[in-house]
């Protein structure tokens, strides 16, 4: 099991060319699902597991892993199926979300696929507003295309964790608010979970959001208010994305940006729940004005004020 993980490491450098690699597991039956590498720290098999008395129904114990106390998730549970089945093959995807470690229970790990974030397409729009997917994606599989699920892992986390959308007192700076009612931001994020955070918490300053899905969608409307003769920053006060989404990546997405003379100002603002050094770096590379690790409400709107205040008090050319 270890092998299958070796190389995570030197994967990391797909991130920026809009491409990831994704873990494929099965969850008790023939059907795939998967993860982003990125986000994977270890892949291993279920060691012994302590009960923790008054945990969420999804919890199914706590591993010590090197050390550290790791809650588990029964994540067929999770997302709606029934447990899993401990007597079957199971292990342990031990994985980095949000600035927190979490280990999934899952069934068969399978391979992991390097792939274009080109191929990977949102869930069908028959498919109502109760799954826990993010996107989709098609593998060959024994010569026959295979579905695969990609779990939004966001979801099902919030449902287990609660997070908090209150903004503190210290950080609110009550002088700015009647220059920000009104004012909007576009929001881009294939988590209908993580735009609904940022969307509330901002929403407590008077800011509007508009939101999309992904890179691309986001890129064309940009595009469009160029192309009508409008300028980006009297559309928006700032843009936040995501990093990982279908068709197009939050990275590409910003270096598109940067490389149109016509929004290149724009303020980006990159609200990932990747973390690390080599996030950092890669932020950096594309052009990213800053890294909001999720999900961190102060922070987000320090960062909004921020842009605002730049707005009424420009520095001279």
């Amino acid at each position: 099991m270890t092998s299958i993980l070796a190389t995570v490491d030197s994967r990391t450098r797909l991130v920026g060319q809009n491409r990831l690699e994704l873990l494929m597991f099965q969850l008790g039956t023939h059907h795939l699902f998967a993860i982003n590498v990125f986000k994977v720290r270890e892949v291993m098999k279920v060691p012994r597991l302590n009960q923790l008395p008054g945990s969420h129904p999804k919890v199914c114990g706590v591993a010590t892993i090197r050390g550290n106390s790791i809650p588990v998730i029964d994540l067929r549970q999770s997302i709606g199926m029934s447990p899993i089945n401990r007597d079957s093959e199971c292990n342990l995807i031990v994985t980095e979300y949000n600035r927190t470690v979490q280990a999934f229970m899952v069934g068969k790990v399978v391979y992991i696929k390097n792939m274009g974030w080109d191929e990977i397409t949102e869930p069908p729009k028959g498919a109502g507003r109760s799954h826990y997917l993010t996107a989709i994606t098609r593998v060959e599989q024994e010569g026959k295309p295979q579905l695969v699920e990609i779990i939004d892992v966001e979801k099902v986390l919030a449902e287990i964790v609660s997070y908090r959308v209150n903004i503190s007192e210290d950080v609110l700076d009550r002088s700015l608010l009647p220059h920000m009612a009104g004012k909007k931001i576009m929001l881009v994020d294939d988590s209908a979970t993580a735009r609904r955070q940022v969307r509330e918490t901002v929403e407590q300053l008077g800011i509007e959001c508009i939101e999309m899905k992904n890179g691309a969608e986001a890129l064309r409307q940009l595009k469009a208010w160029c192309e009508a003769g409008k300028r980006v920053q009297d559309e928006i006060l700032l843009m936040i994305t995501d990093a990982e989404m279908p068709e197009m990546d939050g990275y590409k997405l910003t270096s598109e940006v940067r490389n149109d003379p016509r929004m290149s100002d724009l303020y980006v603002a990159l609200n990932t729940s990747l973390s690390g050094s080599f996030n950092e770096a890669m932020v950096k590379k594309v052009g990213c004005n800053v890294l909001i690790s999720k999900f961190q409400p102060d922070l987000l709107v320090d960062v909004v004020q921020g842009c605002m205040r730049d707005l009424m008090n420009p520095e001279p050319a």
